[in-house]
């Protein structure tokens, strides 16, 4: 199949994928959307508002206007078509096999998986064609740009620096080059925060969060658990699996050892923090998906075959699903689908605001609920899209939990908050943890006495300003 073919079905097959989840908006993808709303608003990211994330995963949706629908599903399938490309390039050095079935392969998992992970264009996600990008060119001998890339990736996410290793199993003789590439993007993006005042904020939100974030998981026996999870991930991309153990055992040109250490850093990357959610596995899929395409070339057309029928596995576990979806949008038919219930309880209480909202109005959710921003594109009428910095729990457990991992930085964040008067305040939490009710708050009790009662849903407790109206 010629190059253009092969990308046109691509982009089909992504796109068509996409296109069933085109009225569901996932947790992961909203909130750096939020933040985009925010910058639109005019606002700096880190100065004026919370954002524990580096720059680019927000400023990413500003290129689509944070518009939601069809055309955020657009966006998805555009960027799984870029990530193809980039490892057809990079395995077509051995042949245009090779790079068919990189391309293929990387399509099919980026569409076949869990699928808050893959069709969330979130950071995990988004670092994929840099991270990609920069291996490939440390391959082709151009290390200041490999570096550059690199240095990209990390103002994506800040496991960057993981990338900036693998890319030094290829040029790790030209380390002042690839340095300074890593460097200037970065340097470009710190200065910009310096002259905008948020270069302290940034430090604090990014870094000193993040690393409060790794170092407290949730999990309690977090190597059993990455084992477990990782043999998990093994199964579901089996043909990955048995094309890259091919590739290890009859490669001959050489080379073998780059992609072992290119591997052993991506597992790195998905064991730090030790929490292993599905979304991390992205960082193994690029060495991964071109060990396989060598070694499912090198396999003849029987051995290749044989693995590529294990594509049958996530195909049969994840297929169904964009079957029935489909089915609900011809139809007409609300999801039945508990993955998303609680976006079905956002998207009720963004109707609920937009009812009452008028001109100007402003938003705070208590909770991890960025799809309410989104929802009702209303802006933030506090510095704090979310509760995690001002309870302290973080939001991998605070459903579940109210364990506080940063309990000075919370209370000096709620004195913040109270010199705010947003019009409508969302209780997004309180519904599933009762103990983190924005009620359960003595300093905040006061200030929430300003508002009244607007509504009470079955996942959220909407508050209206009662000074403003």
């Amino acid at each position: 199949m010629r190059p253009r073919a092969l990308f046109a079905c691509v982009f089909g097959a992504a796109l068509a994928a996409r296109l069933c989840h085109v009225d569901i908006l996932w947790v992961e993808e909203c909130y750096p959307a939020a933040a985009a709303l925010q910058i639109l608003d005019g606002k700096v990211p880190y100065r004026d508002f919370w954002f524990d994330k580096p720059p680019l995963s927000a400023l990413a949706y500003v290129l689509w206007d944070v518009r939601k629908g069809w055309l955020l599903r657009l966006a998805g399938a555009i960027f799984v078509t870029l990530a193809s490309w980039i490892l057809y390039r990079f395995a077509r050095k051995w042949g245009e096999r090779e790079g068919a079935y990189a391309a293929c392969l990387t399509a099919f998992f980026l569409t076949f998986g869990v699928p808050s992970a893959v069709m969330a264009l979130a950071p995990d996600l988004l670092m994929l064609a840099p991270h990609a990008g920069a291996v490939y060119l440390a391959a082709r001998g151009r290390p200041f740009w490999s570096g550059v890339v690199a240095g990209v990736a990390m103002l994506i996410h800040a496991k960057g620096w993981f990338v900036l290793a693998g890319c030094l199993a290829w040029q790790a003789r030209a380390l002042p080059a690839v340095a300074a590439g890593f460097v200037l993007p970065n340097a470009l993006m710190l200065a910009w925060l310096a002259g905008a005042g948020a270069l302290g904020a940034y430090w604090e939100q990014v870094w000193r969060w993040g690393v409060l974030y790794s170092r407290d998981t949730f999990v309690e026996a977090p190597a059993t658990e990455g084992l477990r999870r990782t043999l998990n991930w093994a199964g579901m991309h089996g043909a990955l699996v048995v094309g890259a153990a091919w590739f290890y055992l009859r490669e001959r040109s050489g080379g073998r050892w780059r992609f072992a250490v290119w591997t052993l850093v991506s597992l790195a990357a998905i064991a730090a923090g030790w929490r292993f959610f599905p979304r991390y596995y992205f960082h193994l899929l690029p060495v991964m998906t071109l060990a396989a395409a060598r070694g499912l070339s090198l396999a003849g057309r029987k051995g290749a075959i044989a693995a590529l029928a294990l594509l049958l596995i996530p195909a049969a576990r994840f297929g169904p699903r964009y079957v029935e979806l489909a089915a609900d949008l011809v139809h007409d038919r609300p999801h039945k689908w508990k993955d998303v219930a609680m976006y079905e309880g956002s998207r009720e209480a963004a109707r609920t605001i937009d009812r009452l909202a008028r001109s100007g109005d402003t938003l705070f959710v208590w909770g991890y609920r960025p799809d309410i921003y989104v929802e009702t594109r209303l802006a933030a009428g506090t510095p704090f899209l979310d509760s995690q910095p001002l309870t302290g729990v973080i939001a991998d457990r605070h459903l579940v939990d109210a364990r506080v991992s940063a309990p000075g930085l919370a209370a000096a964040n709620r004195r913040k908050l109270v010199r705010t008067r947003p019009t409508f305040v969302v209780d997004g939490l309180g519904p599933y943890n009762p103990k983190l009710a924005i009620t359960e708050y003595p300093d905040l009790r006061e200030w929430l006495a300003g508002y009244e009662e607007a509504a009470q849903l079955p996942t959220a407790v909407v508050y209206r300003s009662i000074a403003l109206h």
